[in-house]
């Protein structure tokens, strides 16, 4: 046997003794375990608050370029301001467009006309022009006269005179002769209104007439012309067909006026009624109307 083997069992026993009382040293050593401390009794357990559940965005789905200017325009957003303006627009338009259609119209009527219309037109509106511009050149010679007439009282009787005379030529009070037309208008079937002899007046103006008669009635600034059963009420008094027009003025300028396209000629014809016109050096326009003194008006000098 070794000497391991014989030493007794005390020495054993003693051995496992002292490591017992080894480790219970180093556990009296060591820091005791300190307890938790209990939350206080006052103090309530808080509730956790509740959290809204995060959603997440649908993805939008692909659209096309024409379906984002749909949405874009669709359901309209109009305010106020937009409608104002709208509207405002919307009578620019509707004026603009009107203003359009009825020069569309003249232009119509030039359009369809020959060469040899346009070129009497044009002379006629050279004709216009001419006589205003010595309309014009008259009255700077009467008022070159009254600044170096030595008798300028005299100078003045004469002119005021001789303006007498040419507004009673206007108004119908005196009678009238010179160079002209004379129209006649064939109205077998009746269907010659007042309105159409009405414009066949106003071109006649516009092209520079200085006394007009129809029938034996005076053509005046405030003469109206009414429908009156088969007939034509002028001034109150009944005419019936023909109707014979007595115009003084520039005859090179009145006969076109009536032939133009789509004038008062070719109205008449559409009709079924006949016309004719004819040129005269000496018409006489000797139907007169009474001076009517005006019941407002009065003269700015006085």
């Amino acid at each position: 046997m070794s000497d391991h083997d014989d030493k007794p069992a005390e020495e054993r026993g003693g051995a496992r003794d002292a490591s017992a009382e080894s480790r219970n040293g180093l556990r009296k050593e060591l820091p005791q375990e300190v307890p938790a401390a209990a939350p206080a009794a006052e103090e309530t357990p808080r509730e956790p608050e509740p959290r809204q559940a995060e959603r997440k965005p649908d993805p939008e789905p692909w659209l096309t370029g024409r379906q984002r200017l749909v949405q874009g325009v669709w359901p309209p957003r109009v305010t106020r301001a937009q409608l104002i303006v709208a509207v405002l627009l919307f009578g620019l338009g509707f004026g603009l467009a009107v203003q359009v259609a009825s020069n569309s119209d003249s232009d119509n009527a030039l359009r369809g006309a020959r060469q040899e219309d346009l070129v009497r037109i044009l002379d006629e509106l050279d004709d216009r022009t001419q006589r205003l511009e010595d309309e014009k050149q008259g009255l700077e010679k009467q008022r070159d006269e009254l600044e170096n007439s030595s008798d300028q009282a005299e100078e003045a009787r004469k002119q005021t005179i001789e303006k007498e005379r040419q507004l009673g030529i206007l108004a119908g009070t005196v009678a009238a002769q010179g160079p002209g037309i004379t129209m006649t208008i064939q109205d077998t079937k009746g269907t010659v209104e007042a309105d159409m002899l009405l414009n066949a007046v106003q071109e006649l103006r516009a092209a520079g007439a200085e006394a007009i008669q129809v029938n034996g009635v005076r053509v005046v600034a405030g003469t109206y012309l009414t429908d009156s059963g088969k007939g034509v009420g002028v001034d109150g008094n009944k005419i019936n067909a023909p109707y014979r027009f007595k115009v003084i003025g520039k005859s090179q300028d009145l006969e076109p006026a009536l032939n133009i396209p789509g004038g008062v000629v070719q109205t008449l014809e559409k009709e079924q009624a006949t016309v004719t016109i004819e040129r005269s050096t000496d018409i006489v326009v000797d139907a007169l109307r009474a001076a009517k003194r005006p019941d407002y008006a009065r003269s700015s000098s006085q």
